[in-house]
């Protein structure tokens, strides 16, 4: 089907159109609201500055494509091959990328709030000030992609694999990363307030300069960290694991450490001042608690 064909008919009514051959073709700034595209081979396909709102691209070719500020609401490309695609500045709220390649995909600027990635592949992938606030980002991969500066406030994190990934100015707020290997990954100057890592995985990770005020680090891994400069205001690191980690001229103010074994030498002999409040179960430095269990 050519492309004028294909408008023609999309005028007349039609929206069904599957399994169609556009690899290539220049659709930018067309309109094709609810149309049905799955299992098209649309590679390499121009539909910047397009509409695509509430369409079903699943299991389509996308790879190479060009999908910038292209306004994509509510559609569904479930299992669709967006591997290398460009996406910067897309409009992608509420749309459903269950199982998608995203891998080496080009995604800043993108808003995909709300939006369901579940079991996503993004390795790779350029996410540099994306929107995934609300996102549902269960099992995703993210080894080696760039999140300097996205919001990932009120996501859904858990089973995410963050292998070599870039979080460095993000903002995570209120984030679900319960149980998630987040081993030497770039937190450094991010906002983690009011996130839950329990039982986290952040062996060397760098968190230097971020915002932890009451995030929830209850039986972490923490070994060998970086936490310079950090806020840990009312954090709770109840049985967390903090061998070696830098906690120099950290913030500590009612921060929960019942069972956190600190090894001898394992806080820095700088972080001194402050005493243990009155409520055993809180400490505003970790200095008085560097001889084992804090309790």
């Amino acid at each position: 089907m050519n492309i004028s064909h294909l408008l023609r008919q999309y005028e007349q009514g039609r929206r069904d159109f599957p399994e169609l051959n556009l690899a290539g073709v220049d659709l930018s700034k067309v309109m094709l609201i609810s149309v049905n595209l799955t299992k098209s081979n649309l590679m390499g396909i121009n539909f910047s500055r397009g509409f695509l709102t509430k369409s079903n691209l699943s299991q389509a070719s996308l790879n190479w494509s060009d999908l910038t500020y292209a306004k994509m609401s509510e559609s569904q490309l479930i299992d669709t091959d967006l591997t290398k695609a460009n996406l910067t500045g897309a409009f992608m709220v509420k749309s459903i990328l269950k199982s998608a390649k995203l891998s080496g995909a080009n995604l800043s600027y993108s808003n995909f709030r709300a939006a369901n990635l579940s079991y996503a592949n993004c390795c790779g992938a350029n996410l540099h000030q994306i929107n995934l606030r609300e996102a549902n980002l269960t099992g995703v991969n993210f080894n080696w992609a760039n999140l300097s500066k996205a919001r990932l406030s009120c996501t859904i994190l858990q089973k995410a694999s963050f292998f070599g990934s870039n979080l460095s100015s993000a903002f995570i707020k209120e984030a679900d990363l319960r149980h998630t290997n987040l081993e030497q990954v770039n937190f450094q100057n991010s906002r983690l307030s009011y996130s839950n890592l329990e039982g986290a995985n952040l062996q060397g990770a760098n968190l230097q300069g971020a915002k932890l005020r009451y995030i929830n680090l209850r039986e972490a891994n923490l070994q060998g960290a970086n936490l310079r400069d950090t806020d840990l205001e009312g954090a709770d690191l109840t049985n967390a694991i903090v061998e070696n980690a830098d906690f120099t001229n950290a913030r500590f103010s009612e921060t929960r450490v019942i069972g956190t074994y600190l090894k001898h030498n394992t806080i820095t002999e700088n972080l001194s001042e402050l005493q243990l409040k009155k409520n055993p179960n809180y400490a505003v430095s970790f200095e008085l608690l560097s001889r084992g269990f804090a309790v």
